[in-house]
């Protein structure tokens, strides 16, 4: 066998070095990246309580939402980037016996911040169930639906469906602002709104 100079063993350690290094990088993003496929349970709200405190580490990169309503397993997640409502929900385990899939876009793709709250079927047929909701605070914005719009003062049934297109063509709405995007929403509108919805 051939002697090697020194410049192919140079050249030969040098690539073995490189080898070593992006072998390491390998297993520790693996490591973070864990089980789940990149897909990470931050934080669960504490049992009765509606809010909890959470830490999030905003270095991670990818999608923190927070999942909530007919889901088996409710809390704060983060996901791939480019997730969709459907990957929300099979994340926080799936849909629990009386939730309605229906009532979400389950295809809408995810923004960073946002809250997925997968609703429940009416206990009782012809219940107004989304306007008493509607009573108690504010409106989520991801989740809304025509008739939950329309209860907000200044909002009819042609801006309220103007919204839900507005949320379905852009995946979602990150913040209430962007609404004033949508024709007939005009300033004292976007006050109504600010009031009777939430992201």
């Amino acid at each position: 066998m051939p002697e090697l100079s020194r410049s192919q063993m140079l050249v030969y350690g040098a690539v073995a070095i490189a080898l070593l290094l992006v072998g390491a990088r390998w297993l520790r993003s693996a490591e973070g990246a864990g089980a789940e496929g990149g897909v990470e349970r931050l934080a669960e709200a504490p049992e009765g309580s509606d809010q909890g405190s959470f830490e999030i580490d905003q270095n991670d990169g990818g999608l923190v939402v927070h999942v909530a309503g007919a889901v088996r397993d409710p809390g704060v997640y983060r996901l791939p980037q480019g997730s969709r409502v459907t990957d929300a929900i099979e994340r926080a385990g799936g849909a629990s016996a009386g939730a309605l899939p229906d009532g979400l876009n389950l295809a809408a793709e995810l923004a960073d911040g946002q809250q997925v709250v997968l609703p429940a079927k009416a206990a009782a047929p012809g219940s107004p169930a989304a306007p008493a909701a509607a009573a108690d605070g504010p409106i989520s914005l991801g989740t809304a639906t025509i008739e939950q719009l329309d209860t907000i003062e200044g909002i009819g049934p042609v801006t309220a469906q103007g919204i839900l297109e507005f949320r379905d063509e852009h995946g979602g709405v990150g913040s209430i602002e962007e609404l004033d995007q949508i024709s007939g929403i005009g300033p004292a509108t976007m006050e109504a709104l600010r009031g009777g919805l939430q992201p």
